[in-house]
């Protein structure tokens, strides 16, 4: 059987693609104090909690004995790694997780990002929160981004508090409040993506009207967050759809609960796993996979707590793109 083929300008054969790609769009994103270049490569964001129980690495980095210790050292780290951007997090959004007040966040949160620019003063740092008060005082501190889960829903003082300070903004669609998602309805296949679409669309429409610039805003489909399992590979079959919006676009699948499902139900490793769930660790390649399909169908940024494996990944992935 012969390849598809066509025929140029020149009169010469070409091989047509087997895989056609969306060409990624470029955009500046601007942040507080400088300007980020988005499209040409993609930009790696590591992933740093200081929590004591986030579902990954909770307790790994986080201790009242050793703050904010620990934590710079795993920052130095994922810098060495080649994260772009580190971002900071000191609540859990776990479903039994702890809740914060801002306080017990912000202290958490401030020594370790102060730290951090004491030793590496040029290092873009988002912090991931969804109070206003924490975002103040972050972007008070040195932080460029906020990063919020709920997309500006849960604390409505947020847009207000980003668009004033003039840091990045991610905006990320989430399905509920934690709490909330072992007893949400399934969703069909064909009801994710334009549940998310429209959730998008209120909450970007919402942040432009208190004053947040459309060139400092950044979207997140929210893998994971109020979707059930197989509900993410629907989200991850069409992200494409989601450059629709025309603004950069952010993947974070690492080490997700959807992943370890399906290594788990796989025949060949089920037998290895011994019916148990997939460690953190075993994650790992599944989470690449995941992440080549992202930026693949149009992501910019990768959020991930494994930083060297996302930016050898990428570096393909933006090859093939390149290539495309």
């Amino acid at each position: 059987m012969g390849w598809p083929s066509a025929v140029g300008p020149s009169g010469r054969t070409k091989l047509k693609s087997l895989m056609p790609f969306t060409p990624r769009s470029h955009y500046d994103w601007h942040l507080r104090t400088r300007t980020l270049a988005l499209g040409k490569r993609t930009i790696i964001m590591g992933i740093l909690n200081v929590t004591p129980d986030s579902f990954s690495d909770g307790g790994h980095f986080y201790s009242p004995q050793h703050a904010p210790e620990r934590a710079v050292a795993q920052a130095l780290k994922l810098l060495e790694e080649g994260a772009d951007i580190l971002d900071i997090g000191g609540e859990s959004t776990r479903p039994n997780a702890a809740p914060l007040t801002p306080d017990e966040e912000q202290s958490r949160i401030l020594p370790v990002l102060e730290s951090i620019l004491k030793e590496k003063p040029t290092t873009i740092l988002s912090v991931d929160t969804f109070h206003a008060a924490t975002a103040h005082r972050a972007i008070q501190a040195g932080a460029e981004i906020i990063n919020d889960v709920s997309g500006h829903l849960w604390d409505p003082d947020m847009s207000k508090s980003c668009a004033q300070s003039g840091c990045g903004a991610i905006l990320m669609h989430t399905r509920g409040r934690p709490q909330d998602w072992p007893n949400l309805p399934p969703l069909t296949p064909e009801a994710v993506l334009p549940l998310i679409l429209s959730d998008l669309t209120e909450r970007l429409e919402a942040a432009t009207a208190a004053g947040i610039l459309r060139n400092k805003i950044v979207l997140d489909p929210g893998f994971g967050f109020g979707k059930r399992l197989d509900e993410n590979y629907s989200l991850l079959a069409h992200f494409d759809e989601l450059q629709r919006f025309n603004l950069p676009l952010l993947a974070g699948v690492s080490r997700k609960s959807f992943l370890a499902r399906t290594i788990s139900q796989h025949p060949s490793l089920s037998v290895l796993l011994e019916g148990a769930t997939p460690s953190m660790d075993d994650r790992l390649h599944a989470t690449t996979a995941a992440n080549v399909a992202a930026i693949l169908a149009g992501a910019h940024i990768l959020r991930t707590h494994d930083v060297r494996p996302a930016v050898e990944a990428a570096a393909i992935a933006d090859q093939i793109l390149a290539a495309s």
